[in-house]
C-alpha cells in the first residue's frame, strides 16, 4: 500500500475552528484514534508563615493547621487513555489460564528518578494533553491556572473550556486572588468557588472530569494538588475511570430517584458520584446534567466521599446511597468479604497518609474499628477457631526521611503532624507503636538496630520476608492509601483505597454527638477497590496482589515460596485463582516500625541539619 502521509488531526467543531488565528504547531504529530462513539445500552498572606519564601508552601502549612513505560526493558507511560481495569493478559500454564489485570491505581512519574523507577507511571501530560479534550473540570485544594493550561495540548488549550473548582471562599485569600488574576489571561477559563459552610473545613478533593469531542468522558480521582511541586518529586496516585460513552437513551434529568445499584457497580458509582457533585449547591449543576447522559457501567469501584454536613447515622440508607465520611466507609467495607481461611494468620490494615491531625484516643480507636469492618457470614471460623483481629499500622515519614527526600525540607510543607502541645505528645505516645517509616530501612541507623537484624521486623512477624521495593522511597509522600492485607506475609490484598483524605476529623467526620449525628467539615474524594468487583463470571476466584515497580503482577511457574518473591508474583498453588489483579504499591515491604529515636516530621518544628540543598527548616509557630 502506498504511503498516504501523516494522519490528519481530527476536525473540531466549525465554531471552534473559526477562532484559530495561528498555524498549528504539531500537525505532523501522530494522534491516537478516538474511542468508538457507539452509544452504550442504557442500564499565603505573610512570609513568616513560610520558612522557604514560597507562597505555595505557605498555603500548604495554613491548610494543615486547620486540618491537623517499559515492557520489561523499554520505558513507556500510559498516555493513550488505556484503563487499568481493561488491560488484561491471559497467561497459560499446564493447569489453566490465569487472567492478569494491571493495577487499577497508577503512580505518578517522579521527575528526579530514572526511567526504571517510573515504569507504568503517568504524568499530568498523559492525563490532559489530549487534543480531543473539549472541556476540563479541575476540583482541588491548590490550583495554579498557568500550570494547568501549560499541560493542555498547545494547539487547543485556548479552545478547551476549563472549569476550576476551589474552596478559597475569603475574598482576600491569596489563592483566590491569583486564580482570578490568572483567569483574565484565559477567556476560556471559569473560576468556581465551592460552597464552604464550615469555617474549619477545606475543599481538599482532587479530581478531574474530562469531556472529549468524540462524545466520551472520563473521571480522574487522584491525590495531587494542581501545582508544579506535586507533579514533580512527590509520590502521588491516580485512579482513572474507563472512557465513558453516552447512553443510548440519555436520561432527561438525573435525580436522587434514579437507580442506585449495588456498592461496587458502575450504577452505584454514578449515583454516589453525581450525588456528591450535587452537594456543591448548584455550582456544578451543568456538570451533573452532562454526566447524567453517560454510561458508567464499565466502572468497577466504589466512591468514598466527604462533604460538609451533619447527618444522623440512624437515618442512613446504605442500600440506596453511601453516607459521607467514615460512616460511608463502614458501609462499603461491610459489603466486602475478607476470607480468612487460615485463622492462625493475622490480617493487617495499613493506613499511609501525609497528614495526621490532632486526634483523641477514642477517635483513633473508632476509626480503627471502621477499618476493621468486613462482610460477615454465619460460618466465619476455621475449625471452630476465631479469626484474628487485624493489626493497624500507619505509615508516616520521619523527620530524617523528609530531610533526605528528593526535595529535602521543601517537601515537608506537604506533610503535617503537630507535636508541641501536651495533647499532641499524648497522641504521639499512643500512636508510636503503630507508626512505620515511609522509606522502610533505606535510612537505617546502625545505632538503632542490632547487627544483621532489620529493625522492627520481628515485631511484625515479617522477619524472614525479603524486601520488595516500590522504588518511591526518596520521593516524599503526598499520596494517601489504606489497604487491608490477608496476612503479615502481605501477598494478598482484601481491599484498597486511594483518597484525598488524611487522618483527621475534618476529613472523615467526628464521633457521633448525643443525637447520633456525625459532623464533617471538608470535601474529600476517593475510590475503594477489592477483588470481587473485577469478577467476570459467577463463582470466579479473583485475587488482588501487591505489585512493585510496575502495574501488572508477574506469573511464576516455579514452586518458589512467597518469601523468595521480589515483585508481586503469583505462584502455582493448590488453589489457583482464575484472575489476578495487581495493586501498585507506593511503599516497600516488609514495613519497618519506628525506631526508639524516630520522630514524625513536624512542619512546625525547627530542624538544623542541612538537607541536600544545604537548607535547614525554620519551623512555623502554630497560631
Amino acid at each position: 500500500m502506498a504511503d498516504q502521509g501523516p494522519r490528519k488531526r481530527p476536525k473540531l467543531d466549525d465554531a471552534a475552528g473559526s477562532h484559530l488565528s495561528r498555524p498549528l504547531t504539531s500537525l505532523d504529530r501522530e494522534i491516537s484514534p478516538p474511542v468508538p462513539t457507539k452509544r452504550a445500552s442504557a442500564p499565603l498572606k505573610d512570609n513568616h508563615d513560610d520558612p522557604t519564601g514560597n507562597p505555595w508552601l505557605a498555603m500548604r502549612i495554613r491548610q494543615e493547621r486547620q486540618d491537623t513505560t517499559i515492557d520489561d526493558d523499554a520505558e513507556h507511560s500510559d498516555g493513550e487513555g488505556n484503563e487499568a481495569q481493561t488491560h488484561k493478559v491471559a497467561l497459560k500454564s499446564k493447569q489453566s489460564p490465569v487472567k492478569i489485570l494491571s493495577s487499577p491505581i497508577k503512580l505518578t512519574r517522579i521527575q528526579n528518578l530514572p526511567g526504571l523507577h517510573n515504569v507504568d507511571a503517568v504524568s499530568l501530560r498523559d492525563l490532559i494533553r489530549d487534543p480531543m479534550i473539549k472541556e476540563c473540570w479541575q476540583f482541588n485544594y491548590m490550583l495554579d491556572l498557568d500550570f494547568i493550561m501549560d499541560h493542555l495540548d498547545p494547539d487547543v488549550k485556548d479552545l478547551v473550556h476549563v472549569k476550576i473548582v476551589h474552596g478559597s471562599w475569603r475574598k482576600e485569600d491569596a489563592q483566590r486572588t491569583r486564580l482570578e488574576e490568572s483567569a483574565k489571561r484565559y477567556p476560556n477559563a471559569q473560576i468556581i468557588c465551592a460552597h464552604m459552610p464550615e469555617a474549619f473545613g477545606t475543599h481538599h478533593t482532587k479530581m478531574m472530569v474530562l469531556f472529549r469531542h468524540d462524545n466520551t468522558s472520563q473521571i480522574v480521582i487522584h491525590t495531587a494538588n494542581m501545582i508544579s511541586q506535586d507533579w514533580a518529586n512527590l509520590a502521588q496516585a491516580v485512579w482513572r475511570s474507563p472512557v465513558l460513552p453516552l447512553l443510548s437513551e440519555p436520561l432527561s434529568n438525573w435525580g436522587e430517584s434514579s437507580p442506585s445499584g449495588l456498592i461496587g457497580s458502575g450504577t452505584r458509582f454514578k449515583y454516589d458520584f453525581l450525588r456528591y457533585l450535587k452537594g456543591y449547591s448548584g455550582r456544578t449543576k451543568f456538570l451533573v446534567d452532562q454526566l447524567g447522559m453517560y454510561d458508567f457501567s464499565s466502572i468497577r469501584a466504589a466512591v468514598i466521599a466527604s462533604m460538609p454536613s451533619k447527618a444522623n447515622i440512624a437515618e442512613s440508607q446504605p442500600a440506596r446511597q453511601t453516607s459521607w465520611g467514615w460512616p460511608g466507609l463502614k458501609e462499603i467495607l461491610s459489603t466486602i468479604p475478607c476470607h480468612q481461611g487460615d485463622t492462625s494468620k493475622q490480617p493487617g490494615i495499613v493506613a499511609q497518609v501525609s497528614s495526621i491531625a490532632t486526634l483523641t484516643e477514642k477517635w483513633i480507636n473508632n476509626f480503627a474499628e471502621v477499618l476493621n469492618t468486613k462482610k460477615t457470614k454465619a460460618s466465619s471460623s476455621f475449625f471452630g477457631l476465631k479469626a484474628k483481629k487485624p493489626k493497624l499500622q500507619v505509615i508516616f515519614p520521619t523527620a530524617e526521611e523528609v530531610r533526605q527526600s528528593i526535595d529535602g525540607y521543601a517537601s515537608g510543607a506537604s506533610i503535617h503532624m503537630k507535636l508541641q502541645s501536651t495533647a499532641q505528645q499524648k497522641q504521639l505516645a499512643f500512636m508510636k507503636p503503630m507508626l512505620c517509616r515511609w522509606m522502610g530501612d533505606a535510612l537505617e541507623d546502625q545505632e538503632n538496630r542490632d547487627k544483621g537484624h532489620v529493625l522492627g521486623s520481628a515485631d511484625t512477624g515479617e522477619a524472614k520476608l525479603l524486601k520488595r521495593e516500590a522504588l518511591r522511597g526518596t520521593a516524599a509522600p503526598h499520596i494517601k492509601t489504606y489497604l487491608r492485607f490477608a496476612s503479615t506475609e502481605r501477598d494478598s490484598i482484601q481491599w484498597a483505597m486511594v483518597t484525598s483524605a488524611n487522618l483527621s476529623q475534618q476529613a472523615w467526620g467526628a464521633l457521633p454527638d448525643k443525637e447520633g449525628a456525625v459532623r464533617i467539615c471538608s470535601y474529600e474524594l476517593g475510590v475503594v477497590v477489592w477483588p470481587d468487583v473485577f469478577r467476570e463470571e459467577e463463582g470466579e476466584e479473583v485475587r488482588m496482589v501487591p505489585t512493585f515497580g510496575k502495574d501488572a503482577p508477574d506469573f511464576d511457574k516455579g514452586n518458589k515460596s512467597h518469601r523468595d518473591n521480589g515483585g508481586g508474583k503469583v505462584e502455582d498453588r493448590q488453589e489457583r485463582p482464575k484472575m489476578v489483579v495487581g495493586f501498585r504499591m507506593p511503599y516497600d515491604l516488609p514495613l519497618i516500625p519506628y525506631g526508639r529515636d524516630d520522630l514524625p516530621w513536624c512542619a512546625t518544628s525547627t530542624y538544623r541539619a542541612p538537607d541536600a540543598f544545604g537548607r535547614g527548616w525554620g519551623g512555623v509557630e502554630p497560631r
